[in-house]
């Protein structure tokens, strides 16, 4: 699995409860880009659009020899392939929770096929935040002095 672009954002700004896997409907010009590693995920997001779900705001370099270079369609809404099952439990989850989809990795996968790992998540609070990179911060000072490299 070779990773194209990740959205780490989306792990400060959510909490992510659940995560799954979809295809993305791409033109040619746009998976040779995607080749390059000119993606990004950073205010990116999933909405539903006719029993559809598209993935809207992710950005895609066009690619340099591409015969069009359209400035509008870096970045355009893309849809993506889920099992109709997927779709609808993802949909009522979206009406009663009042959750997100923000998508987290773009990769290649094993047959090198163009994957989006896409995840429910709920915002986090600002005070959440703080308490999240807190946690982050006592956890790597007693990694250190388990490893006896920090000294006071």
């Amino acid at each position: 699995m070779k990773i194209i672009a990740q959205n780490k954002k989306a792990y400060h700004d959510y909490d992510i409860l659940d995560t799954f896997e979809a295809g993305i409907v791409l033109t040619g010009d746009e998976v040779k880009s995607l080749r390059a590693g000119m993606a990004s995920l950073t205010g990116s997001f999933a909405t539903i659009h006719g029993g559809e779900l598209y993935l809207v705001n992710c950005h895609i370099t066009p690619y340099t020899k591409a015969f069009r270079k359209d400035k509008e369609s870096a970045r355009r809404s893309r849809k993506l392939l889920l099992h109709k099952r997927e779709l609808n439990r993802l949909i009522g989850e979206i009406s009663r929770r009042g959750v997100t989809v923000v998508p987290l990795k773009l990769y290649f996968s094993d047959k090198n096929i163009i994957k989006v790992q896409l995840g429910i998540s709920k915002h986090k609070k600002a005070a959440g935040k703080k308490q999240a990179l807190k946690e982050k911060d006592i956890k790597r000072q007693v990694q250190r002095e388990l490893r006896g490299r920090y000294k006071y």
